[in-house]
């Protein structure tokens, strides 16, 4: 199992914790060091069942100067944001070794991803 992980985020934390002592085998990705590539992103979202702009943080500082809120949703613009500034990635991200993802912030998503 794969996690984006930032270790400064208690939600990041938390789901890394609950995943290791369920016993999973985890592969740590620091995504604010080793960030995604746009094919890396579109891959995840393609199992998230997601759109890039309902993965990306509206709160942080970085999406209101680049006018995210109000900013047209073309994917392919979105998805190069995101692997520009990593940061706007909502975490964390967990990828299970059979193709599932989920965005893991709160324990029903984590249980989910153990199922």
């Amino acid at each position: 199992m794969e996690i984006w992980h930032n270790p400064k985020c208690s939600k990041s934390r938390a789901a890394k914790d609950a995943l290791a002592d369920a016993g999973c085998e985890i592969r740590e990705r620091r995504y604010l060091e080793d960030g995604p590539t746009a094919a890396e992103i579109e891959d995840v979202l393609g199992k998230l069942g997601l759109e890039p702009w309902d993965i990306t943080r509206m709160g942080e500082p970085l999406a209101k100067e680049l006018g995210l809120k109000d900013a047209e949703r073309d994917r392919k613009a979105w998805v190069e944001t995101l692997a520009a500034h990593p940061s706007l990635i909502q975490r964390p991200i967990v990828i299970t070794d059979d193709g599932r993802a989920y965005v893991a912030r709160d324990e029903e998503s984590i249980k989910k991803a153990l199922s």
